[in-house]
């Protein structure tokens, strides 16, 4: 078995930015990364200061390659399980291997959950898109749809108001109240009712959103509040603590209600952006270091006692 200090799961930008921070604190550390990022589909990363639109797997590429400088390894591939044993940590990959770690960082974010209606996987990323502070700049001035089924898609509509003055929203399967339909005619945003069939696309490029019964509304883009289902089930499995919308409940700096097994990211913060995962890796990195040295104070007192005895 491989022995490390830290067993980092997840490659995004949360895992990658921890195990910098670790491995430039000397320690031996290794991300298993299965190379399925979040914002995979994205051509473009906004927001990210000195990096606004750079493309994700550029950011993620030199992240790896940073590490690595610094005696990181980085191994392609995913984690079936992780187990206590006595004072260490057992982490079985997929393929077979087994690690052994001091502590596990769990990095391994989340997946959006999209409405039913054909279409849109295919257009996800692209013309379909879910957070205005990423892409609203890109969209601004055109003809935006937001799509409603999901929670807090009221709320989206009316965010995505401050992009552009042409903004409809298709309540889908959502009831509308007499108070929501004043805010929306207060602000200019267009109210379509009945439910969405499908995206209309057509030479790979998003020309509308078209109705149950056959109506279709022009559109450039379609925005969507996906349900975020947070990749937790190793931490389930272990043991964590979960809060009632079943995230892992961590304190201020990652740690979960499990010694040795702390969270950074999406994993446990559904509205951590790129720049926000990153930020949240490198302090959960630092206390995870924190943690090491006043266990390595306690096995070397233990062991200079020891040795006194004798």
């Amino acid at each position: 078995m491989n022995s490390h200090d830290v067993v980092v799961v997840g490659g995004g930008a949360a895992g990658l930015s921890a195990a910098l921070v670790l491995s430039r604190a000397r320690r031996s550390v290794v991300v298993i990364d299965a190379g399925e990022p979040r914002n995979g589909p994205a051509a473009h990363m906004q927001g990210f200061l000195s990096r606004d639109g750079l493309p994700p797997q550029e950011l993620l590429a030199a992240g790896r390659s940073e590490v690595q400088s610094y005696g990181g390894e980085v191994v392609v591939g995913s984690v079936s399980a992780i187990t206590r044993s006595a004072d260490v940590f057992l982490v079985d990959l997929a393929s077979g291997e087994r690690l052994t770690a001091r502590r596990v960082l769990v990095a391994t974010g989340l997946r959006d959950e999209l409405p039913d209606i054909p279409g849109l996987g295919e257009r996800w990323g692209r013309d379909l898109l879910h957070c205005p502070y990423c892409h609203g700049y890109e969209v601004r001035d055109q003809q935006v749809g937001v799509l409603g089924g999901t929670p807090d898609s009221f709320q989206h509509a009316q965010l995505l108001r401050q992009w552009t003055d042409d903004v409809v929203y298709f309540p889908h399967t959502d009831n509308v109240s007499p108070e929501q339909v004043q805010q929306l005619q207060a602000r200019a945003i267009g109210i379509v009712y009945g439910k969405v069939r499908r995206l209309v696309v057509e030479a790979d490029v998003l020309r509308g959103v078209e109705l149950e019964d056959g109506r279709v509304v022009i559109r450039d883009v379609v925005f969507v509040r996906p349900r975020l289902i947070p990749n937790s089930d190793l931490l389930r499995t272990l043991g964590c603590t979960v809060n009632e919308g079943g995230w892992v409940i961590v304190d201020a700096v990652g740690a979960t209600s499990i010694p040795g097994v702390w969270v950074a990211g999406n994993a446990s913060n559904p509205r951590a952006q790129v720049i926000t995962a990153a930020g949240e890796g490198s302090a959960t990195a630092i206390a995870i270091n924190a943690d090491l040295v006043n266990e390595d104070i306690a096995i070397s007192v233990e062991s200079h006692l020891r040795a006194g005895s004798n």
